[in-house]
């Protein structure tokens, strides 16, 4: 008849223990996560990607989340003359105090205030279409021209404006604006003064991640210029959206999955640190005096019956409150003592695992000889294990 390691160890130990000279004792245990490691969100926003689950073992320095940015990009083509606001920096306060984030000078240089008042006098010529492509020449001698584009409507009737995408002019000349590049009379549309194009301010919300451009950087259009979230930093530190893991273990659950809202210092996940991986064992009323906090004791794990497992842990404490008394309320001890059951004490042993430990798995805990570590248990648990028990 086969015996499994198992019961063959059990037999054995029971064997051992009607020995009136043996101190050595054999229990049953689980391996439990000891108290879970929450993750906060370094700041607040919505979470952009969840890359691990429950039960997922990580490591230091992997990626856990990402939190979603605001990207604030540039509305025009041109060159970055003021870098005001810092990585870390609230937007609305610097944009207050400086008028924005930061500023663009327009590639652009030149914007002219029009009216249709000069415009030919045709009725279509009073209709301004914003988007729509004009020609501009000066009214001087003709020798300046270019090219703009209608960029919006003024507060009066009749009133445009129109920037310049092409040809040089000067401040405050007068040109006359039409819609043929022929310059045909019967097309103008109104005439205007040349100025400066403003300056282009960029403020954004939240605060501020990481700037992806420096003062004196050229621009396109729709170029990422910087990254903000909700909430304020501290310290004006900015820690970057992805959230990086600091131990290693599992995953003992996930509380905000992607697309969820999380407020800064919010749960996002919860990991079980492997140096708080323990084993949970109960020890009856009569064995108490023979397992002692600070005393070694080997650990054999049963999940795999082809070779032995074993593991060397402390016992670090022993609970005072009965599991019955635990769980019985008022009660107590006492019903379960009525039931004829002998109470049972949880001890806790403490180890370090590997890669193969999982969180839940069932072990043999052995006690051991204070002089000699490997006296008294089964054959097969004292050795090296890779044999199969018959």
């Amino acid at each position: 008849m086969k015996l499994t390691r198992r019961v063959l160890t059990l037999l054995l130990a029971l064997a051992l223990l009607s020995g009136a000279a043996l101190a050595e004792m054999v229990f049953d245990g689980v391996v439990t996560g000891g108290e879970a490691q929450y993750v906060l969100a370094p700041f607040g926003g919505v979470m952009d990607t969840v890359s691990v689950r429950a039960g997922d073992r990580v490591q230091p320095g992997q990626v856990l989340a990402t939190i979603q940015t605001t990207r604030v990009y540039a509305d025009v083509e041109g060159v970055i003359s003021g870098v005001f606001g810092r990585e870390g920096d609230a937007t609305e306060g610097i944009s207050e105090r400086y008028g924005g984030v930061l500023f663009i000078e327009p590639t652009n240089k030149y914007a002219i205030a029009a009216s249709t008042e000069k415009a030919y006098n045709r009725s279509e010529n009073k209709f301004i279409h914003v988007g729509e492509t004009v020609y501009l020449k000066c009214t001087s001698d003709g020798s300046h021209r270019g090219t703009g584009v209608v960029t919006g409507m003024g507060e009066k009737a009749g009133e445009y404006n129109v920037e310049v995408t092409g040809g040089e002019f000067y401040i405050a000349e007068t040109v006359s604006i039409y819609r043929r590049s022929d310059y045909a009379e019967s097309s103008r549309i109104g005439r205007g003064t040349v100025a400066a194009a403003k300056v282009v301010a960029i403020k954004g919300s939240g605060s501020i991640l990481k700037m992806h451009v420096e003062n004196g950087d050229f621009v396109e259009r729709g170029e990422l210029l910087f990254e903000t979230v909700t909430g304020t930093l501290d310290g004006l530190y900015a820690p970057g959206n992805e959230i990086i893991c600091e131990v290693s273990g599992i995953v003992a659950g996930v509380d905000a999955g992607a697309g969820a809202s999380v407020e800064k210092g919010g749960k996002i996940l919860s990991i079980y640190p492997d140096e708080g991986t323990r084993i949970e064992m109960q020890v009856r009323e009569s064995d108490l005096g023979l397992v002692q906090e600070g005393m070694t004791v080997d650990i054999e794990f049963n999940w795999d019956l082809q070779r032995v497992t074993r593991f060397e842990g402390t016992v670090t404490g022993i609970s005072y409150l009965s599991a019955s008394a635990g769980n019985s309320g008022e009660g107590g001890e006492g019903a379960a003592t009525a039931a004829g059951e002998e109470p049972t004490y949880t001890a806790y042993v403490s180890f370090t695992p590997d890669e193969s430990v999982r969180l839940g798995m069932t072990v043999l805990v052995y006690t051991r000889d204070n002089h000699d570590t490997a006296e008294g248990l089964p054959a097969q648990a004292a050795g090296d294990g890779g044999e199969t028990v018959q």
